[in-house]
């Protein structure tokens, strides 16, 4: 049965002993570094805690080629599942979304990437851009159902454009992955040799991530800045991150990859995230959820989840971003009211809240031929 040239699923009454089983892949999950796993690994805990069955892999024996040998064998190829949930966009991927049509099952696709958010990231990306709309258009457009982290990351997809639904859903924020954080504090300024205020940042180490901001933010004051996060130093690696990561100003540290989030969020005083394209933030949220006053570029997305003066500082130019620091740097009430509404902001975007939200699309989906009318 269709719906206006809509793939309409049939719908299997579940009982409390049989969960839905959905799988929720990421692609390349070993080598893939930054806020998607992030998102990926927020989706799987809050999907668990809702009591949804998460598989990981979609390859019986898990992995494409043991997949492929069981094929040639005569057997399945796919695990079984109930509704596929892909988090990225390759050729694995493609290969999930396409066993999900000839299979009759609901697939959703989750627009972390966009052609905007690529540029500025890796060597050559601003030119590879570009081309990515087109396919991310005919990807995107295969799905039942694609999830975006924000209003402004659903505009971005719908102007390709995406012929399937698009809407809106937080990445959220792991809350208690973050516990003990304070525990790390002298340890983790010792080690880097941190002291006074820290201004800091967490995440990929890119140039659209603020990187050259950042950095001349730092030449214009005596603070430490301190960026914990993964940064190429291969063929990969852009030239301001080549540049910047290679000759730093004095007062910049670069600690590399950091096997516990705790530890910047714990040395560090002030978030400072000059980015200058993003879909949602999910650092952001995690420097709020700590309780740190958060410093923020002025741009579209953020205007959806922060509010200038209330939860967080928003600047446009590098004197701004100055002149915020100084503020905070004075102003201990200043500091202390900013981190205690962020801690209310970050709490509006808990797991809990992404698994309900995850649950009632999977079971609309799931039941659609409920609402079908022939």
């Amino acid at each position: 049965m269709r719906e206006r040239g809509r793939k309409v699923h049939r719908f299997v009454p579940r009982t409390t002993t049989k969960p839905v089983r959905v799988l929720n892949y990421l692609e390349l999950e070993s080598r893939i570094r930054g806020g998607i796993p992030t998102a990926t690994a927020q989706q799987r805990t809050a999907l668990r805690s809702a009591g949804i069955d998460v598989v990981t892999t979609p390859w019986v024996g898990g992995g494409p080629v043991d997949a492929a040998r069981s094929r040639l064998t005569g057997g399945r190829a796919f695990r079984e599942y109930d509704l596929a949930h892909c988090n990225v966009v390759g050729p694995g991927s493609v290969a999930v979304a396409r066993h999900a049509k000839r299979t009759d099952i609901p697939l959703v696709l989750h627009a972390h990437v966009t052609a905007e958010d690529f540029g500025e990231s890796f060597r050559f990306s601003d030119q590879v851009a570009p081309a990515l709309k087109p396919y991310l258009r005919w990807f995107y457009s295969q799905a039942d159902l694609v999830l975006c982290p924000s209003e402004y990351t659903k505009g971005v997809i719908e102007s390709y454009p995406v012929r399937a639904p698009v809407e809106t859903m937080s990445n959220g924020v792991d809350i208690d992955s973050l516990e003990g954080y304070e525990g790390f504090r002298d340890e983790t300024r010792e080690q880097y040799d941190l002291d006074g205020l820290v201004v800091f940042s967490v995440g990929e180490v890119f140039e659209r991530k603020g990187l050259t901001t950042f950095c001349r933010v730092a030449q214009c004051t005596d603070y430490e800045f301190a960026w914990f996060g993964h940064y190429e130093e291969g063929p990969a690696a852009s030239s301001e991150v080549r540049r910047w990561v290679g000759n730093p100003p004095e007062n910049v540290s670069f600690t590399g990859w950091m096997d516990d989030k705790r530890m910047a969020f714990g040395a560090g005083d002030v978030y400072l995230f000059a980015t200058k394209d993003e879909n949602q933030g999910i650092a952001v949220l995690e420097a709020m959820a700590c309780g740190k006053p958060v410093v923020l570029r002025d741009i579209p997305v953020f205007e959806e989840f922060f509010t200038d003066g209330e939860d967080c500082l928003k600047c446009e130019t590098e004197a701004e971003f100055v002149e915020a620091l100084e503020r905070l740097e004075a102003n201990t009430d200043l500091r202390e009211r900013l981190g205690a509404n962020a801690m209310e902001t970050a709490a509006a975007h808990s797991l809990d809240r992404v698994g309900e939200r995850l649950t009632e699309s999977y079971q609309r989906l799931l039941g659609e031929t409920d609402s079908a009318t022939p």
